[in-house]
């Protein structure tokens, strides 16, 4: 679903976030049980350095991630082939939420630095080997929400007329709405570093970077009750994610 579709203005937003809704609540269990859990950041920086490198939408990059978190709680992988299995990944989710020109090319990838320190080349027949082998594992489904999915929709109603920072009046309407969509995205990034936001619904993390950015800007009220009909989440169902960001 590409960023520049914008369904979150659209006529049937509120249709399309139902049905995103629907589709977190089959997402597979995520279990922490790989046995390179302890590289599991390292390559979620990878892949969020390679996405800003390749100009990838958000929902790219989380969809990227998120395959690999599910790939690696269901198989004992030497390291150096998660490079292979990272790449592979970053490749499926781009052709999946992006248009064909902006998925990375091969060659561009064979040139990466840590590819040639590591003796690693990914050719056309071993990268559709690792596709079909990573398309088995999720059941051929990669229609699977990440909390990028539903940010910009929430983000719709992040800063309203009523709001308050430090007890007075928003200045500028549109300025607040800049900077709440920059520290929004930020703790969205946020989210892609540890993976006990796993533990939580990724339409629970996108509302958790809304209240985390209100609390920083001092927008008063934190929480409030358009965000909470829009989200479907109390501030108490949230409190746990925003602490986790805030730490």
């Amino acid at each position: 679903m590409e960023r520049e579709l914008q369904w979150w203005k659209g006529q049937l937003a509120s249709d399309i976030h139902q049905s995103l809704r629907i589709k977190e609540l089959k997402l597979p269990v995520y279990r922490a049980h790989s046995p390179q859990i302890g590289m599991r950041r390292y390559f979620a920086d990878l892949l969020a350095i390679l996405s800003n490198r390749y100009h990838l939408c958000p929902t790219a990059r989380h969809l990227a991630v998120y395959l690999l978190d599910l790939f690696m709680d269901h198989y004992d992988v030497a390291v150096k082939q998660l490079y292979i299995i990272a790449l592979s990944c970053l490749l499926l989710a781009s052709k999946f939420e992006e248009k064909e020109d902006r998925v990375p090319k091969l060659e561009q990838l064979n040139s990466l630095g840590f590819m040639c320190s590591l003796n690693l080349v990914l050719n056309k027949k071993d990268l559709i080997k690792m596709e079909l082998l990573l398309l088995e594992t999720f059941g051929w489904n990669l229609c699977m929400p990440t909390p990028a999915h539903f940010i910009d929709y929430y983000l719709h109603a992040a800063v309203q007329e009523g709001d308050l920072y430090n007890g007075w009046p928003l200045s500028s309407i549109s300025k607040t709405k800049a900077f709440m969509d920059k520290y929004t995205h930020y703790f969205l990034e946020v989210s892609l570093q540890d993976h006990a936001f796993l533990n939580f619904r990724p339409s629970q993390v996108a509302a958790a970077c809304v209240a985390a950015s209100r609390i920083c800007l001092q927008i008063s009220p934190s929480w409030t009750t358009a965000l909470h009909l829009l989200t479907g989440y109390s501030w108490d169902h949230l409190t746990q994610c925003i602490e986790l960001m805030l730490l």
